[in-house]
């Protein structure tokens, strides 16, 4: 039954302007998905989240298409027109998404601006993008963003600035990519190592998950739901498997 009630919601929130729509009284979470996924990929998580009291506002932006500052844009728009009423506002991102909540805060600063998560970001960069780079090809399958998210000083990662503001992650150990894994040295999920997730400063925690499937772990949702009411990650006990 709850899956199928996780269904409904993700088929009326898909057809939603805003992708969900907080209530004037209610805290907001702005989910933003990753380099060639949909709003759809953070259904699950943010079902989690309006279970938790949260209004949800999941943005769907160009991940394979648009530049970087278009990308922003899109969810600098989207917060101004669901959040704008909102007490409080806080940013979850998987992948490419925490990049581009960086980059919307880095330029934009919401008036109640809350907290934010990043789910296995390319914070350092991505070895695997490096590799990819030496592929025929794959930086048209990546896109024009996707191929700036390698470890050179000149790609997305490395230009934006550190946060000034309360940020974690949560970062996964588990691959289910057999060329990512052997691309990367040491723990990764397939896509990124987990010192590639690492901000100084910032709190970090890593659950067993694959970069594929990171967002839409229980286990995930709750250590997302305890920083946002906190700003700490406790003492949350991770999966063995």
């Amino acid at each position: 039954m709850k899956k199928v009630r996780l269904l409904v919601v993700s088929l009326l929130l898909a057809l939603t302007g805003c992708g969900g729509n907080p209530a004037p009284d209610e805290e907001a979470v702005v989910l933003v998905h990753g380099l060639g996924r949909s709003r759809a990929s953070m259904m699950v998580l943010g079902q989690r989240l309006e279970w938790a009291g949260y209004g949800v506002v999941v943005v769907g932006y160009r991940s394979l298409t648009d530049r970087f500052p278009d990308q922003v844009a899109t969810v600098r728009s989207m917060v101004e027109r669901c959040c704008s009423e909102s007490p409080r506002i806080h940013f979850v991102g998987h992948s490419l998404g925490g990049l581009v909540i960086r980059g919307y805060l880095a330029e934009t600063r919401p008036e109640h601006l809350g907290r934010v998560v990043l789910l296995a970001p390319p914070n350092r960069g991505s070895l695997f993008v490096d590799w990819l780079e030496e592929v025929p090809a794959a930086t048209e399958v990546l896109g024009p963003v996707g191929s700036e998210l390698g470890t050179d000083s000149t790609d997305i990662p490395a230009t934006l600035p550190p946060p000034d503001y309360e940020m974690g992650i949560i970062a996964g150990n588990r691959s289910i990519h057999p060329i990512g894994h052997l691309a990367i040295p040491g723990p990764d999920d397939g896509i990124v190592s987990v010192e590639q997730t690492r901000v100084e400063g910032v709190p970090m925690i890593v659950l067993p998950r694959s970069h594929a499937f990171i967002m839409s772990s229980r286990h995930t949702a709750e250590a997302v739901i305890r920083f946002l009411r906190t700003g700490e990650f406790g003492d949350i006990s991770a999966p063995t498997r």
